[in-house]
């Protein structure tokens, strides 16, 4: 077998897993049942047709070249946040960069008070989903009211036939402070491991991929909850640097995006995939190219100022080898 042939049958047999914060991917149409009054036409951040439709198709070009450096294909498992419903799921992937693909989602309303919710998008061609719910995330916030934040999204379903236990997360934020909100997304990490726990009553192994914008990063103590189980693997974990990471704030990077996986990803036996990479996913026309912020994802508002970009996250995203 030549180079080439050779290099397209490796290709051929990975796939990509990737997850992305879409950073505020709003409709126009003020929704009376959430917060969303700043996502329209008269709201504060002038919010119309014409930037909605420039954004849906700028995401809907980054999505579509995650990985293609890694696989033939863009990815066939999409992890995405912060987006107000079903509605902009469907115009993403109607847009001309993802129409050819035939991908499916999945995903249900929140509680979250701005009406941000998680989605699953995967290519029906690889991906059977065979189950899905919400796993609500109750806690408190600190005078005792319920913190309505976005529910853990679990689905599972089998890519090339293995099966798969997928959980979409979108943790609650450090808006009141790191240290003070730590509690609640420590919280949140034992609440999945509850129901890995569930899943795992029959002393078998489980494929688990964990991914999502976690608001912390790799060495915070709730994704040390979930690592000190001893079930995961955090390929996510050396991606972090004073230089790099999946967003920015005030100078300094973090990875609150991550991709977790099981250690049965370790394993090499056919009809199995096997963990290759993982990867932060931040092109050049993902970034600012000059001035304070270069280097910087390119984002759609810095506060009030429209710069018309893509997300103030990079997407990440992991490769696995299908063995056959």
């Amino acid at each position: 077998m030549d180079k080439e042939n050779s290099e397209k049958s490796r290709r051929s047999k990975e796939y990509t897993i990737a997850f992305y914060n879409l950073e505020n991917y709003f409709d126009t149409t003020n929704d009376a049942y959430v917060l969303d009054d700043d996502f329209t036409p008269k709201g504060f951040k002038k919010w119309d047709e014409k930037r909605f439709i420039w954004k849906t198709r700028k995401l809907a070009k980054a999505i579509s070249k995650i990985g293609l450096d890694d696989s033939r294909l863009p990815p066939v498992l999409i992890g995405i946040a912060e987006v107000e419903n079903a509605r902009v799921i469907q115009r993403l992937l109607q847009s001309e960069k993802l129409k050819a693909i035939d991908y499916g989602y999945v995903h249900f309303d929140s509680p979250d008070e701005r009406g941000i919710d998680t989605a699953l998008i995967y290519n029906k061609d690889y991906f059977h989903v065979l189950d899905a719910e919400t796993i609500p995330l109750l806690i408190e916030n600190t005078n005792g009211d319920r913190d309505l934040t976005r529910d853990i999204l679990y689905v599972k379903g089998e890519l090339n036939n293995e099966v798969f236990h997928v959980f979409v997360n979108h943790w609650p934020s450090r808006r009141d402070g790191a240290e003070l909100t730590a509690y609640k997304r420590v919280a949140a990490a034992n609440t999945i491991l509850r129901k890995i726990n569930f899943l795992r009553q029959d002393g078998k192994d489980a494929n688990i991929v964990i991914m999502g914008d976690f608001n912390d990063d790799p060495n915070s103590e709730s994704i040390r909850t979930l690592m000190d189980s001893g079930l995961f693997i955090n390929p996510m974990q050396a991606l972090l640097t004073p230089n790099s990471g999946s967003a920015n704030y005030k100078g300094e990077w973090s990875l609150f995006d991550q991709v977790i996986v099981s250690h049965s990803f370790l394993n090499y036996e056919v009809g199995t995939h096997s963990f290759k990479k993982a990867k932060v996913f931040a092109p050049r026309f993902l970034k600012e190219w000059k001035g304070k912020y270069k280097g910087n994802p390119y984002r759609t508002y810095a506060g009030k100022k429209y710069l018309g970009g893509y997300s103030d996250h990079f997407p990440v995203y992991i490769v696995l080898n299908f063995n056959s």
